[in-house]
């Protein structure tokens, strides 16, 4: 799985893009830990057909690069 860490005012945020779960906490690591822990209950709770239908077999995180004004 991946898990993509952004800042959001005083925290932080983690984002699964294969599975579209997220979680919070007050630093990286602890938002990384939160997110794995609401991706163990998901798989724990979710029966396999809400499972493939939500997960994402490819994704790709890139850089890209604008031209302003």
């Amino acid at each position: 799985m991946t898990a993509i860490i952004e800042r959001e005012d005083e925290g932080y945020v983690a984002l699964c893009p294969e599975l579209d779960i997220a979680s919070q906490g007050d630093t990286v690591e602890s938002a990384r830990r939160n997110l794995i822990e609401a991706l163990e209950l998901f798989f724990e709770s979710a029966d396999r057909s809400e499972i493939e239908r939500r997960l994402h077999g490819e994704v790709f995180i890139t850089r890209v690069e604008i031209a302003i004004g």
